[in-house]
């Protein structure tokens, strides 16, 4: 199977982390007939608490096919932590930088190679109250649609038990039961050959944290919320589950200049005003003497006027205080 071809670091990390979760967890296991025994494929996987890593890789690792997992970072970082990751193949991801683009390419790269690439679509631990998914990113689609490779829903439960979510402080005993449950590949046919847009990926990704959400509720043995998993909107889109366009505060909205933005553009206003001739309107004073050009007035524009106004009367006020003092 594919877990003898692992490598000497994802084995120390199975001898060192399988024995502390068969000693601290009770498992539950189901659909492991559902995951490829063969070719490269696609896991999208609920997010619940900081050690769901663990548990759900020792499910898969139970199945025969080793995951490679889509990690933040940060976790490369850690002394020896992030030795054990880079060696047993992890894919780093890098948040809001040049390097984002290198998890994707990576991901790709494995599933073509016919490994397992699993993905949490969420990002990170739910922040629903009542821990059900929250609405997917759209890697897990990208990856697939990208490939062609299956993509199978996991939902898991019981880690949370074991650690709360965001928290540090683990509850291992009496043991917690783990429980995964895999299901059939997401039926993605009806975007596969289509070009990558927001709509297709958002199509997609709706579909495959439906198919997450759905295994979740028969692990919890209850009803999910209409809206868990997946992004609502209100308004034109709504029934395709397209998000509304937010406006990009890295762009500047013309309408609400920076103040000193506004005083600089009002201030190249007025120059270009009195520079450019074409630019100003010109009307007549008068009749001109005989033999002479008709005198005209130039009528400044309101900012110019209010600008030569102040300056008159400052002006105005100086020779009177000079005048006074004569």
């Amino acid at each position: 199977m594919a877990r003898r071809r692992i490598g000497f670091w994802y084995r120390l990390a199975v001898v060192v982390i399988k024995p502390l979760l068969l000693l601290f967890t009770k498992r539950d296991w189901r659909g492991t007939e559902n995951i490829p025994t063969s070719g490269g494929f696609v896991t999208a996987v609920n997010h619940i608490s900081y050690v769901d890593p663990l548990t759900y890789a020792h499910y898969q690792y139970d199945s025969g096919r080793v995951p490679r997992f889509l990690a933040k970072s940060g976790l490369f970082k850690i002394p020896f932590v992030g030795r054990v990751l880079a060696g047993a193949g992890q894919i780093p991801v890098y948040r809001d930088s040049a390097d984002a683009a290198l998890a994707f390419r990576a991901a790709v790269a494995a599933v073509e190679k016919g490994e397992c690439v699993a993905v949490y679509p969420e990002g990170t631990i739910t922040r629903d109250k009542d821990l059900w998914p929250m609405p997917g990113k759209t890697g897990a689609a990208r990856i697939a649609l990208t490939t062609g490779a299956p993509v199978i829903p996991v939902a898991q439960w019981g880690a949370h038990e074991m650690l709360p979510p965001y928290g540090k402080r683990p509850r291992l005993l009496p043991r917690k039961t783990m429980r995964v449950l895999a299901g059939p590949p997401v039926d993605l046919d009806e975007f596969r050959g289509r070009e990558l847009t927001a709509d297709v990926l958002r199509g997609a990704t709706d579909r495959i944290m439906e198919a997450v959400t759905e295994l979740l509720a028969e692990l919890r043995e209850e009803a999910a919320p209409p809206d868990a998993g997946v992004r609502r909107v209100s308004g034109r889109g709504a029934e395709a589950g397209i998000e509304p366009s937010r406006p990009d505060s890295s762009v500047p909205d013309p309408l609400k200049k920076d103040p000193v933005e506004k005083d600089v553009v009002e201030r190249v206003s007025v120059e270009k005003a009195l520079v450019e001739p074409a630019a100003v309107e010109r009307e007549p004073v008068g009749k001109a003497p005989v033999g002479q050009a008709p005198v005209e007035r130039v009528a400044r524009p309101e900012p110019v006027r209010a600008e030569c106004a102040r300056t008159d009367a400052a002006q105005a006020e100086t020779e009177h205080t000079e005048d006074g003092r004569a």
